[in-house]
């Protein structure tokens, strides 16, 4: 009997692991998927715009020469800053070399986009070395948990961000305070949070927990 039981449990053990992995590689499809979108619509077209002006600049006409070739400079600058994000964006920066400065240039779009909400990010300048492969791990982790656990509006919201070291053990903390109870308990138990731990525990061979009190959750991710 204990046999069985003990199969079973290992059994439902593998099929959770299994979906919130296929869970895992189904959102990181889905932001390369809108990546390549990105490129075709923007990207490859804005190119093809700064081509064909450059093949229209007329040899003659000095004067409006420089304006267009002036012209095609602020797109070619456009440009090479949009490449720059999208590098960012496939691979982050810092993240072979620092995962806290990683951490600070993920959320700045956050800050940026949403200027009434309140992120405090307390994360140390130095930070051990660990593969660029685990640092990117945790960096996705933080983002998913972002995009699952905050409302559309924002209004209300305060974030708390915390990196730091324990012996040997990383920890990343993620504190949102919601603006009642009614929102704290929807966003907290989001079923795509379960997959979120278990890719993040398999991943990582880490842990992941959840603390509420009042109105705030905090998100614990380990490795």
């Amino acid at each position: 009997m204990g046999y069985i039981m003990i199969f079973m449990w290992s059994l439902r053990s593998h099929n959770r692991t299994q979906q919130a992995l296929q869970w895992w590689f189904c959102r990181q499809s889905s932001k390369l998927f809108l990546e390549a979108e990105k490129i075709r619509d923007g990207l490859l077209q804005e190119s093809f715009t700064i081509r064909r002006n450059l093949e229209l600049l007329p040899v003659d006409d000095l004067e409006l020469s420089v304006n267009k070739t002036q012209e095609c400079l602020k797109k070619t600058d456009n440009f090479h800053q949009s490449l720059a994000q999208l590098s960012d964006r496939l691979f982050p920066a810092y993240i072979q070399d620092s995962l806290p400065l990683a951490i600070e240039c993920l959320l700045e779009p956050w800050v940026i986009s949403h200027p009434d909400l309140y992120v405090y990010i307390n994360v140390p300048q130095d930070w051990r070395e660990e593969p660029a492969d685990l640092s990117l791990i945790v960096l996705r982790a933080l983002e998913e948990l972002l995009r699952i656990t905050l409302p559309e509006v924002l209004a209300q919201i305060s974030i708390c961000i915390s990196l730091q070291e324990q012996g040997n053990v990383g920890q990343l903390m993620v504190q949102i305070t919601y603006p009642d109870v009614s929102a704290l308990n929807f966003y907290s138990s989001i079923p795509e949070l379960g997959y979120l731990y278990e890719s993040f525990r398999f991943l990582t061979s880490g842990k992941c927990f959840c603390r509420s009190k009042n109105i705030s959750a905090a998100w614990y991710f380990c490795w």
